[in-house]
């Protein structure tokens, strides 16, 4: 029994180590998760304002200005108005700063919201994989050399939640230069 205690209380100190217990992981069915972020201009973004009222795309990306999450981007971006006119709301999620979206959401001209997740606490929320950590990066905007800032960088993971604020599809193994196909056959599907 003694050695059972002991083991309980590594592995919770364990846990405790790497930043806490991880979320459960988010299964379809299951209620979205609530959050609170920040978008592309600082300003306070929450779940609770647009969960239950549309069909609401949550898609999870590694990181601005590289080549999957700009193509994925590009992708919602190209089908955004099938999906506004299905009653969907796009909202794509990664550890980058507010400033680093805003710069990101700029150069390739999308037109939905991006929401900054530094301390990976979003993506934990809805049990994707997150490592957490600073990271830098020079890129090209507006043809000059930019430094962005990235605080944690999740795995390509993408969510559709129902007007009831259930989990109504989730896949996370994504290809990015398809998902917003993947995502309009679905709403498409939801809509009937």
């Amino acid at each position: 029994m003694k050695v059972l205690a002991r083991m309980a209380f590594g592995f919770a100190a364990l846990a405790l180590t790497f930043g806490g217990l991880q979320a459960q992981e988010t299964k379809v069915g299951d209620k979205a998760p609530e959050f609170d972020s920040v978008d592309e201009s600082g300003k306070p973004w929450k779940s609770a304002d647009h969960v239950g009222k549309k069909i609401v795309v949550v898609y999870f990306y590694p990181a601005d200005f590289t080549g999957g999450c700009t193509k994925q981007a590009c992708g919602f971006r190209d089908d955004f108005q099938k999906l506004t006119d299905k009653g969907v709301l796009v909202v794509g999620v990664s550890g980058d700063s507010a400033k680093t979206h805003e710069l990101f959401k700029k150069e390739h001209k999308l037109p939905f919201t991006l929401l900054a997740d530094e301390k990976g606490e979003v993506a934990k929320k809805f049990g994707v994989p997150v490592k957490v950590g600073a990271a830098k990066a020079k890129v090209k905007v507006d043809g000059k050399d930019t430094e962005i800032e990235r605080g944690a960088t999740a795995q390509r993971w993408t969510f559709v939640i129902d007007k009831s604020g259930k989990i109504a599809h989730k896949n996370d193994k994504v290809a990015a230069a398809e998902d917003s196909k993947n995502i309009l056959e679905l709403v498409e599907k939801l809509s009937k």
